[in-house]
């Protein structure tokens, strides 16, 4: 049982270690549609407010497909009001980083790459635990 129990967790590791990575990857691609995104928003004239705001809207719908079709393998298009409430969660930590690196005088632009980082581990953490959470398959 023991053997078990130590197999079983390396298998989980393993897991998390594919998803984590595989996350970075797909974030790649959704960091640089989103970022591109908010770039053209404050270019235009945009606050950094609306700006993430709009970048968020649209990109909310492709990383939900890319994030769990990719990284967690999960298609269930039930998970999208989940998905909205994290990117929710999502948006109001990366106002909030821009808004705090502002304070420092950082412009827009840096003050919105900074807050990619912050923002990205809320994501995978509340996309691993809430939005596509396996049960959990206790062996007695």
């Amino acid at each position: 049982m023991m053997l078990l129990t130590i197999w079983l967790k390396k298998l989980e590791n393993f897991v998390i270690k594919k998803q984590i990575t595989s996350f970075i990857l797909v974030g790649i691609l959704n960091t640089l549609v989103g970022y591109t995104l908010y770039v053209i928003f404050i270019y235009i004239g945009f606050d950094y407010t609306l700006s993430v705001l709009f970048a968020t809207i649209l990109g909310v719908l492709f990383n939900f497909k890319t994030i769990g079709k990719f990284v967690f393998k999960n298609s269930n298009n039930t998970k999208i009001l989940k998905f909205f409430l994290v990117y929710g969660i999502v948006f109001i930590v990366n106002v909030s980083v821009i808004k705090l690196f502002k304070l420092y005088n950082f412009n827009d632009y840096i003050s919105g790459l900074i807050a990619i980082f912050p923002a990205s581990i809320v994501s995978f953490v509340l996309n691993k635990y809430y939005v596509f959470k396996e049960k959990n398959h206790e062996i007695n």
